[in-house]
């Protein structure tokens, strides 16, 4: 196989089984879930399968119950004792899932994205424990005539809170911006100089936001962009072009386009794309030395369809110095506190977010499938096991999210009919259930192949 092919094959190969990783443990954690939960409620459980099909391997405890490892690993399954599956034994009748009052199905039913979301707050407990680091949210540039820029933002400043929520790292401006995507009214920022106590309030007004945006660039459409450095850093050089054939190589840093000195990232990859075709000059440093090399970005279709240049080369910031980093230390008990919030607010911006889908304030081009959940854990992997239990995290609240939702097949589907039992006084009949379940199975199944689909073409 050519040297061209492997590093997509080897970055495709890594990022599913990434994926493969997270689904395991997340499907794993759910369904024990309910598990635990009808052990301790005297419901009798006869299989407890990670993955579906044929069965690996298997064993089984004391109690009977038969726990398997399955060869198809997307998925998997606890089995009840029931008796609308199979005959029961009449001494087995009391430990039936069918015979358990409402509150005892619900609480089982509920466990498991209870248990999704307690996994998340577990993971962001143990990071949160250990410190956080994140980068200054210092303004450095803003767009003239921008919608911050007419709030009055200036360079120089730092973001310090929006809507009232404190935002010490980037990543946590980032979270509050996107919590806002698709939004009508004001959006207030706290902003102040370094080393100045006093906060001023900045309010920006907005008018459904980003509303039609598949991948929504909140810092950009806003006007504003925070510090980097005026320099490029190479990551990986792909075998076979114009970056290999420059003579361009891992770790090399790019000070120097064309005689200019290169602004930052964002600058030079957008001279980039502007230039296919186009024969670029780069001084670049290495080992403490200078080099002139010249690049032709080759010429290929970009998001939109426009030709766009292109070199084959993975670049990013170098590492800031330390004013623009902040550690953030925590004592065990605000590390679970810092570790609650951020659940809390994961799961609100899932939410919104699914409201916002459903009233049309977000494009559905937003949803992403397996092969953007894989993109996802693959990145996430490659920059560390504390960036992908995060991302891990992440995942867990929307896996439990999205099963609480009423959509008959799903965990809330079930909460909804015993929730009509209970008003009523009984059950559901079963051709409305059957029903139910086979609306709801294509509901999901089109959500999922719209959302393939958004998958290939964001790929």
């Amino acid at each position: 196989m050519p040297d061209a092919l492997w590093s997509p094959l080897l970055d495709g190969l890594w990022s599913f089984g990434s994926f493969l990783v997270a689904i395991i443990v997340l499907v794993t954690v759910h369904e024990f879930g309910h598990f635990w939960v009808a052990r301790r409620l005297g419901v009798k459980v006869l299989r407890f399968s990670v993955g579906f099909g044929r069965p690996l391997l298997s064993w089984r405890d004391r109690l009977g119950c038969e726990y398997v490892i399955a060869g198809i690993p997307f998925g998997g399954y606890v089995k009840m004792l029931d008796e609308r599956e199979e005959p029961v034994a009449d001494a087995d009748q009391p430990f039936s899932f069918n015979r358990q009052p409402v509150w005892k199905r619900s609480l089982i039913v509920v466990a498991g994205p209870v248990a999704n979301l307690l996994l998340a707050l577990a993971t962001f407990w143990v990071l949160f424990a250990g410190g956080e680091e994140g980068l200054v949210p210092l303004v450095d540039k803003v767009t003239p005539s921008s919608m911050v820029a007419r709030a009055g933002l200036v360079p120089g400043q730092e973001i310090v809170a929006v809507d009232g929520e404190a935002t010490p790292t980037r990543a946590d401006v980032f979270q509050a911006l996107l919590a806002r995507v698709g939004d009508t009214g004001e959006l207030v920022l706290g902003v102040r100089y370094p080393g100045d106590g006093i906060t001023y309030d900045l309010v920006v007004d907005l008018d459904r936001w980003l509303s039609d945006a598949g991948e929504p660039d909140v810092l950009g459409s806003l006007g504003l962009r925070f510090y980097l450095p005026p320099f490029v850093r190479v990551g990986a050089v792909l075998p076979g072009t114009p970056a290999e054939q420059a003579g361009l190589r891992e770790g090399d840093t790019i000070e120097r386009m064309d005689g200019r000195p290169v602004a930052d990232v964002d600058a030079w990859l957008a001279e980039v794309r502007n230039s296919p075709g186009r024969e670029l000059a780069m001084t670049v440093r290495r080992e403490g030395g200078l080099f002139d090399l010249k690049v032709v970005p080759a010429e290929v279709a970009g998001k939109d369809g426009q030709r766009v240049g292109q070199i084959g080369a993975q670049v990013g910031s170098p590492p800031l110095d330390s004013q623009h980093i902040r550690r953030l230390d925590y004592s065990f008990l605000q590390s679970f506190a810092r570790a609650a919030r951020e659940t809390q607010r994961q799961t609100e911006i899932l939410f919104l977010s699914l409201y916002k889908l459903v009233v049309g304030d977000l494009s559905p081009k937003n949803l992403s499938g397996p092969l953007g959940i894989a993109k996802v854990a693959g990145a996430s992997a490659d920059r560390g096991l504390v960036v992908f239990c995060h991302t891990l995290a992440i995942l867990s609240i929307s896996l439990g999210v999205m099963n609480i939702l009423p959509i008959p097949m799903l965990d809330g589907g079930h909460l909804l009919l015993y929730l009509v039992e209970a008003i009523k006084g009984s059950p559901v009949p079963e051709r409305l259930q059957m029903l139910g379940n086979q609306i709801g199975l294509a509901l999901i199944i089109s959500l999922m192949l719209f959302a393939v689909y958004n998958d290939f073409l964001k790929l």
